[in-house]
């Protein structure tokens, strides 16, 4: 028996950031707290979308790699401004540390009990405030996503799932990504095509998020080359924004090996690996990994890939210029040996196809050195 659920409410279009003071005001909010980063700051892109609220307090300081201290930071600031509802603007990071900061608007600390692989499912409730994301980047998906992946105070880069930390509203804003920079926009479309591909290899049982995944992964890998040679392409900018929206659309499916090992390897805080290039790197080894399981799925992605999906993957890394492997990242092998033992905690693991060991895991990893 499956249970299919979609998902939430999603406005998408070219300047629809515009209604922002619309849709707020329909969920009742007047002072919400802004999550964001020094980047989107910097580059003016945060006010823009600030100046559409007034009453607006911002938190800037997420981390690349979102943090329980983080987000702890990010609930104090508030609570101090008496704010009644989040706007997640940003990439993943900034998305996932609203989640994380909604979350604790009615529940206590710490983030750790809320944790899937800590049993924190059930222990999510939905009365906490209304939220509206606003992605920047074409990556996580993390604006329709049930998930926030946070670095909890232990140092375990984990998920917080459930139905509950859907956003209220995804509001998604190709224009918003006009500007976003090649080598960001590769790493990014790069992390959204991930999810398309693994949850397709997923082995639950979900047609409708099968068929979804299929669509992101033809609007990605038709997309992503254009995006990242010509920021304004206004075509290729939305289909990547599709492919992010839909890859995450299929997330109940469940993800695989590439997440599961991602996660623990952005746990590194020396590193701070970026989350969408280590899929990337990871992809074709675990494609790989998984081929001799998954039957005739490897054949529908080889005719809509026009090749085996390792090699089109591990070739169109080449072209967008991603490294050339994890240790090119600053990854030891050390480094591989902890991480493959802390893949066989994520919350991912189960959901890979192929069952994986930690032999399995360090074997994915040293063939993606």
């Amino acid at each position: 028996m499956s249970t299919i659920t979609y998902l939430t409410r999603i406005e998408f279009g070219a300047g629809e950031v515009a209604r922002l003071p619309e849709f707020l005001a329909g969920l009742g909010v007047k002072r919400p707290l802004v999550c964001t980063d020094r980047g989107l700051v910097a580059s003016g892109l945060a006010g823009r979308v600030t100046s559409l609220i007034p009453e607006a307090t911002v938190f800037a300081d997420t981390p690349a790699n979102p943090t329980e201290e983080a987000v702890n930071a990010a609930f104090a600031q508030y609570q101090a401004q008496s704010c009644d509802g989040i706007v997640g603007l940003g990439g993943g990071s900034s998305l996932d540390l609203a989640k994380a900061v909604r979350l604790l608007s009615g529940h206590p600390g710490p983030l750790a009990q809320y944790t899937a692989v800590n049993g924190g499912v059930g222990r999510i409730h939905g009365n906490i405030c209304p939220m509206i994301a606003i992605p920047t980047t074409s990556g996580t998906g993390s604006e329709v996503g049930r998930a926030a992946v946070i670095i909890t105070a232990e140092g375990r880069k984990l998920g917080i799932i459930s139905g509950f930390m859907l956003p209220s509203i995804a509001l998604c804003d190709p224009e918003l990504t006009y500007g976003l920079p090649a080598g960001l926009t590769a790493a990014t479309g790069m992390d959204a095509i991930s999810h398309c591909l693994e949850t397709y290899m997923a082995p639950a049982f979900n047609p409708p998020a099968e068929a979804i995944a299929l669509h992101g992964l033809d609007c990605g890998l038709g997309a992503i080359e254009r995006a990242v040679a010509n920021g304004a392409d206004i075509t290729a900018r939305r289909d990547m924004m599709t492919c992010a929206l839909e890859g995450a659309m299929a997330f109940q499916k469940g993800l695989g090996a590439v997440h599961a090992l991602t996660h623990p390897l952005g746990a590194i805080r020396e590193l701070n690996l970026h989350h969408g290039t280590l899929n990337a790197v990871l992809m074709p080894a675990v494609l790989r990994f998984n081929r001799e399981v998954i039957g005739a799925k490897w054949q529908v992605l080889r005719d809509r890939m026009g090749g085996e999906p390792d090699a089109v993957i591990a070739a169109l890394n080449s072209r967008l210029g991603m490294p050339s492997g994890l240790r090119a990242m600053g990854v030891t092998d050390a480094m591989m040996e902890q991480v493959s033992h802390a893949a066989l905690l994520d919350h991912c693991h189960a959901t890979n196809p192929r069952l994986a060991t930690q032999a399995d895991y360090l074997d994915l990893l040293l063939a993606s050195a």
